[in-house]
């Protein structure tokens, strides 16, 4: 049995890892995201491309909104530190590879990845062994959510400066928080430095899907559920933007999941188009 110190990263997180590798694998240029750093990573059995949550056809369509909402973020975050912001926080890290795959953005900024303990040793220690090492400008910052830790004292202890501009990115997390913990999570970062800027994504309700797309997100649901992480949580964009504005947020907008298929898979001739189901919260303090 894994030692719970250094336990693996969840499912989730190793296949939101896999499909951004098989996007690059299996799916014709230009790749919208490329990584397979996740994959070296995640070092899955040699048989992993034939899972059948890897099926390139049954799963093309996640496979592309995992790709799109990566590049969404990692576009956001680009423009941030062009803009003069330092500070890079991703709330609920898994897998991201972004200080590995792009040093040259990374190493301007402080990367903050907070992660659960368990996960975050074993993504520490498969960092060294596998010759990335931890740079300085990267912190990867334990925080035992479930014992109610305080996630912004943990990045303040480790030099996190809540009196400067940061970008705060949280992907494929609100699903599993209940409203009053992602309200509370919302909260904290109203009040960080003027200028700083969130990405939040969150789950729309089953009835806001396309009707092709329903299928897939039972079939999400059920895994989730049968796994131990239910989906619990699931917010209309007009209730998200509520939310983001009763926690003292100023400047709260919405972008559909849905216009990352004209963003970035407009001239493709394959077919390839993103999943809906995961809408984005922009929020500035």
């Amino acid at each position: 049995m894994a030692d719970e110190a250094t336990a693996a990263p969840d499912g989730t997180a190793v296949r939101t890892a896999l499909w951004r590798a098989m996007h690059v694998q299996v799916d014709r240029p230009p790749h919208v995201f490329e990584d397979e750093i996740g994959l070296e990573l995640a070092a899955p059995d040699g048989d992993w491309r034939h899972r059948p949550d890897m099926d390139p056809h049954l799963t093309s369509g996640f496979r592309a909104a995992m790709a799109a909402r990566a590049r969404f973020i990692e576009d956001l975050v680009i423009e941030q530190a062009d803009r003069g912001v330092t500070q890079y926080v991703i709330l609920g890290a898994g897998l991201d590879t972004f200080a590995q795959r792009r040093p040259e953005t990374a190493s301007r900024l402080r990367v903050f990845e907070v992660d659960q303990p368990g996960p975050q040793a074993w993504k520490r220690r498969r960092l060294v062994e596998l010759g990335y090492g931890i740079p300085d400008w990267l912190q990867l910052v334990p925080v035992d959510f479930e014992a109610s830790e305080d996630w912004l004292k943990k990045l303040v202890a480790v030099g996190f400066d809540p009196g400067r501009p940061a970008f705060i990115a949280s992907t494929g997390v609100t699903m599993y928080l209940t409203e009053d913990a992602t309200a509370a999570t919302l909260r904290q970062i109203a009040g960080l430095a003027p200028g700083s800027t969130l990405a939040m994504t969150f789950l729309l309700p089953p009835d806001l899907l396309d009707e092709a797309d329903r299928p897939g997100l039972r079939a999400s649901r059920e895994g989730a559920r049968a796994s131990g992480t239910p989906f619990i949580s699931f917010y209309t964009p007009e209730e998200m933007l509520a939310l983001a504005r009763e926690s003292g947020f100023a400047d709260a907008r919405h972008v559909s999941g849905a216009s990352h298929a004209g963003r970035y898979f407009a001239d493709r001739t394959d077919g390839l188009r993103p999943s809906t189901g995961e809408d984005v919260l922009l929020a500035t303090t």
